[in-house]
């Protein structure tokens, strides 16, 4: 049988998701039934085992398939991207009903009513989804209301699809600071390949999730001779995003935060650890 990724296909002996059936070997296959994340933002692992260190991240009313639930775990596909690993059971909501809405600052507080003297429930990172059913105003602050009756800064949030076709650079630099994280996707922590991602989420365009499957599909190969604002640049394991053609912004491990940098200055540092650029790539317009 064909050797599959396990980070984009759902297959183990026992179970597989059911677009593989006669390309995988395993006992069953399964179409899965849908949920939706209701935690502010959870990993996914590759093991249910809580010592694993993540892969990515979903944020709070994402949705994913669900392919299996055991021992207080969930094995998942992610609707948005298609990424395939294990997550709390405790992070998923059974709700069926549709997001109106995304955040579109780097993080935002969900209050438990429209105040914002008031306690928050949660903090929700830009890119989080949510279904808005109306709005109110308290001392000239309008809020979006969720079906719970938390509320939510009115400005913080937008129609899903309102913003396709902004700019993803302006987008990457509003994470400027924000901590590295390893497998981070959120506006709490975030690494080189998620801060891509999540950029292209909230300008209505897609990007897969690691540097290896972005150096493969985003865009076209282009020239380093040939860069310009919004190309981008990949190491083995490593991506950034040009602000202009000697400018990057990344989530790098030297700063441990996102960052502009210097490109020349940033190919001479990153070479001893991996080595020169293998490529650059621009997208389709």
């Amino acid at each position: 049988m064909t050797m599959l990724d396990r980070r984009l296909h759902a297959y183990r002996p026992d179970l597989a998701e059911a677009g593989l059936e006669g390309r995988v070997e395993a006992l069953r296959f399964v179409a899965g039934t849908p949920a939706r994340v209701a935690v502010p933002v959870v990993g996914l692992r590759p093991a249910p085992d809580l010592a694993k260190g993540i892969d990515t991240e979903l944020l709070f009313g994402e949705g994913v398939t669900v392919f299996d639930r055991a021992d207080g775990w969930c094995w998942v596909k992610a609707a948005s991207d298609g990424y395939v690993g294990y997550l709390p059971e405790t992070a998923l909501s059974d709700a069926r009903a549709e997001p109106t809405h995304i955040v579109t600052v780097q993080r935002t507080f969900l209050y438990l009513e429209a105040e914002l003297r008031k306690p928050y429930k949660s903090i929700l990172s830009m890119g989080s989804r949510v279904r808005i059913v109306g709005e109110t105003e308290t001392r000239g602050n309008r809020y979006a209301m969720l079906e719970d009756g938390t509320a939510i800064f009115a400005k913080h949030v937008q129609p899903i699809g309102a913003g396709d076709g902004g700019d993803y650079v302006d987008v990457a630099t509003r994470f400027l600071e924000t901590p590295y994280l390893w497998g981070g996707r959120s506006g709490l922590g975030i690494d080189c390949s998620g801060l891509v991602q999540l950029s292209m989420l909230m300008t209505g365009r897609s990007a897969q999730r690691d540097t290896d499957m972005q150096s493969a599909t985003l865009g076209e190969p282009i020239d380093r001779s040939e860069l310009r604002r919004g190309d981008f640049v990949f190491w083995k394991g490593h991506v950034a995003v040009l602000e202009d053609p000697e400018t990057i912004i990344h989530a790098n491990g030297h700063t441990m935060t996102v960052a502009r940098e210097n490109f020349g200055d940033a190919v001479k540092r990153i070479g001893w650890l991996y080595e020169q650029p293998t490529g650059y790539r621009r997208l389709v317009t």
